[in-house]
């Protein structure tokens, strides 16, 4: 398991730095993992030599989902994705952004979903608040396509009509 609390993943950020491998991170809930998750996440290590990964802990989800969410506990989330060949560190956190983790982790890139575009097709800095983040430090903001077709809601009401 590549589960971290953040003054670890801190000290394996400098040795990453230095021996020159760029840092990759993304975010997200991360419930009820699926293809989508994946080939995100893949897409996302192409883009450089390390990713890590912040999974929202149980308390900023419902905040974030409402009460009903996560499906998965936090350190199952965790578990997941830190499974994942791709992933070399998960960090869980309880802030509704990840402004934070950003900030002290300061990656050169930052990788999150399609759904964060403007409608100019940029990244939309009004909702992705770790984006300013990114810019102010001269980090690099990556908007990967979204995945038609995969999502955790539907995967809920699915399985809701067919077994609710």
């Amino acid at each position: 398991m590549t589960l971290f609390d953040l003054p670890a993943l801190c000290a394996l950020r400098a040795t990453w730095q230095s021996a020159g491998e760029r840092l990759v991170f993304t975010n997200g809930v991360f419930d009820l993992l699926h293809a989508g998750h994946v080939a995100y996440l893949s897409e996302a290590r192409r883009l450089g030599e390390r990713l890590v990964v912040g999974i929202n802990a149980d308390s900023s989800t419902q905040r974030l989902k409402g009460p009903l969410r996560p499906i998965m506990p936090e350190a199952a989330r965790a578990s997941l994705v830190g499974a994942l060949r791709v992933v070399d560190g998960v960090v869980i956190f309880s802030e509704t952004t990840a402004e934070e983790l950003v900030a002290t982790l300061r990656p050169e890139i930052y990788v999150k979903g399609g759904d964060y575009l403007d409608a100019n097709g940029q990244p939309d800095f009004t909702r992705l608040t770790e984006g300013r983040v990114v810019a102010a430090y001269g980090g690099q903001v990556v908007i990967m396509p979204f995945a038609e077709g995969h999502s955790t809601s539907a995967i809920i009401e699915r399985i809701a009509a067919r077994y609710g």
